[in-house]
């Protein structure tokens, strides 16, 4: 889409912004705008909660309108919170969160709202300055605004209230801002079609990807040969001439210990199976020392004894040492290694994980060797192995390449997303004849 630009420019005086559309101002946030901030009722006294006011909080930002929240709050709690109840389209912005690392959350309130402690409201004289048109600009200046705004210094990630209310914004005319924000959601409506196609190819491919593994890791390649009843629910039936064979004759724990903890530090996820950690991002407490982590070796299996009710385990493809709260196993000759991670990082097996996991309740749950001894593993003959594993390098190969090109395709839409609504807010493009006056009207 090839857009014009203004007849017109003329220096903001800003550095950022640079050039701005002769007739439009530049204004401090501050002139235009009233900011509120939140509280937090105590959590102790019932009466402040599960009442009719909708208590804002980081993890209700998940769009671009507020139209419920996770908690509500009663107008004692509003009282006893020290906040003020926010009247309908405001700017509501996260200004205290671990997100702020990334981006920062806006979005509008469609109904009065109370907010918590990490969130602010912007609160404008419409005639002046349009809800909408601030929400896009943000969107759109996102990471120059998370460097304006974020606190130096701060323990905790957070936007220092000075430098937000400080900030010169371009300002278009109401009736120019209107039109803007109408184009600006029609276009991203597009935009916002195309990825979510593109995330639901991307689910499918995933559910495919996981349906092939659990299939073939437990049915084998051969669709004809005969078949037998395992005796074990969640395998079902498997080729007749496979074994059933329970995991204290598969698998020795490993117990070796760091001398001075050197090794590559590997950590286990659900999501990831075993990775050094120096490859993730991790927020996590880390010890000051790893001398005695458990060391494990190529082929080893290693679960993380806290998570694998989530399917946090997986075999390693190298040396290291992990965290002495996990456990670790050597499979006994007979069994692939990697069929042994195909097998433990499926959906069922970490159901079945979960079955043999001690604990109180879900969060709490840990597989102790004892439990993982008597789980039931399926082992085809050794070559079969080898054969699925091959037929799933090539078949995993193909879903994943296609995966990564629906995640490419998203990220260009994305890019292009912020890039429309960056030349829109700051008047590098003129959207004014794109947008009929009734539906400018009603952004």
């Amino acid at each position: 889409m090839s857009l014009p630009a203004y007849p017109a420019y003329r220096d903001s005086g800003v550095p950022w912004l640079g050039q701005v559309p002769a007739h439009w101002e530049v204004v401090p946030l501050k002139r235009l705008a009233s900011f509120a901030g939140g509280g937090t009722p105590n959590r102790d006294v019932p009466a402040f909660w599960n009442g009719d006011v909708p208590w804002v909080s980081p993890k209700d930002m998940k769009s671009e309108v507020v139209h419920s929240t996770e908690e509500y709050i009663t107008e004692a709690g509003l009282a006893a919170g020290a906040a003020s109840l926010i009247e309908a389209n405001a700017v509501l912005m996260v200004v205290r969160s671990g997100i702020l690392r990334h981006t920062i959350p806006v979005a509008i309130n469609d109904r009065p709202v109370a907010l918590n402690q990490d969130m602010k409201a912007i609160r404008f004289d419409e005639g002046r300055c349009q809800a909408r048109f601030l929400l896009r600009l943000v969107q759109g200046l996102n990471d120059l605004f998370l460097n304006l705004w974020r606190k130096e210094g701060a323990t905790v990630e957070s936007i220092e209230h000075s430098y937000l209310a400080g900030t010169t914004i371009p300002l278009p005319p109401p009736a120019e801002q209107r039109a803007i924000a109408a184009f600006l959601d029609r276009e991203c409506g597009k935009i916002d079609a195309l990825v979510a196609e593109q995330e639901r190819l991307i689910a499918l491919l995933k559910e495919k990807r996981q349906a092939v593994i659990s299939h073939t890791v437990t049915k084998g390649l051969d669709p004809s040969v005969p078949m037998k009843d395992s005796g074990v629910p969640w395998l079902g039936q498997v080729p007749a001439h496979w074994e059933v064979v329970r995991g204290r004759l598969l698998f020795v724990e490993r117990d070796e210990r760091s001398e001075d903890g050197t090794e590559t530090l590997l950590t286990v996820s659900h999501l990831t199976g075993v990775t050094p950690r120096a490859e993730k991002t991790v927020y996590m407490f880390e010890a000051e020392t790893t001398e005695g982590y458990k060391r494990c070796h190529p082929g080893d299996l290693v679960i993380n004894t806290l998570w694998a009710w989530m399917g946090a385990m997986g075999v390693a493809d190298q040396t290291g040492i992990v965290s002495p709260a996990y456990h670790v196993y050597t499979p006994r000759s007979g069994l692939e290694p990697s069929y042994v991670n195909l097998l433990v990082r499926m959906d069922v097996f970490a159901r079945e994980a979960e079955r043999w996991s001690k604990g109180v309740w879900s969060s709490r749950l840990r597989l102790y060797p004892e439990e993982f001894f008597k789980i039931a593993f399926p082992r085809p003959p050794e070559a079969e192995q080898r054969a699925i594993i091959a037929f799933l390098d090539h078949e995993c190969s193909k879903l994943d390449t296609l995966t990564a090109e629906s995640e490419h395709a998203i990220a260009l839409l994305k890019e292009r997303r912020a890039a429309l609504i960056s030349a829109a807010v700051t008047g590098r493009i003129d959207v004014r004849g794109l947008v009929p006056a009734a539906e400018a009207r009603a952004a």
